[in-house]
């Protein structure tokens, strides 16, 4: 079974990436989170699921993380990985941990896909399983730098700029920016001002 897949990015779409292995090209369905860039060097944690009508996909993650809670989401009963891929997109594992915890049904029921029934439903079947994945000693990333970097990348994409630049102004902000806490604002304009400089 496939655990991890390291190689090069040879291409770069919404929502999935090929990486060239040196042998083989592997499709890998992404979060919007994962930074992918063409021509750059990456490992990524590999999950193949199995549909009956469509055979074998490939789901990737930049952190084992992701993938924990990728295979936590699609453990609800009606809960495929196109919701998984969603909520790690528009809120990331660490948020979504900790939404569960709290019994949060607003911060579910805002990612698209899940309405407030499902939201419940999550809460209901997850919180057990995320009492004991804490009690692993599993470590969590800040949820609300998570989201700030998420709506960042909102608002770089209501603004027409591509993956690739949006991909890479959020690689910045990450380096830029590293234990220093940013407001949302500031990161906001620290990316447009990367970009414009790449211009």
């Amino acid at each position: 079974m496939l655990s991890t897949i390291s190689g090069v990015v040879i291409a770069s779409e919404a929502g999935s990436i090929t990486v060239d292995t040196g042998h083989v090209g592997f499709t890998i369905s992404v979060p919007s989170t994962v930074q992918c860039i063409v021509d750059a060097k990456i490992k990524i944690f590999v999950y193949m699921h199995w549909n009956p009508e469509q055979g074998p996909s490939l789901y990737g993650f930049e952190k084992e993380l992701d993938k924990t809670v990728f295979l936590l989401i699609i453990s609800c009963s009606g809960i495929g990985p196109k919701i998984g891929l969603a909520i790690l997109s528009q809120m990331g594992g660490s948020a979504f941990i900790q939404a569960i915890q709290q019994g949060n049904h607003d911060a579910l029921s805002s990612i698209s896909g899940i309405g407030e029934k499902k939201a419940e439903q999550m809460i209901v079947q997850l919180k057990h399983k995320v009492s004991k994945l804490l009690k692993s000693g599993i470590e969590l990333e800040d949820g609300q730098e998570v989201m700030d970097m998420h709506n960042v990348t909102q608002v770089l994409s209501s603004l027409n700029y591509s993956r690739s630049e949006i991909n890479n102004a959020v690689g910045w902000l990450h380096e830029q920016n590293k234990g220093v806490v940013v407001p949302f604002d500031k990161l906001v304009r620290q990316a447009l001002s990367f970009l414009s400089k790449k211009a």
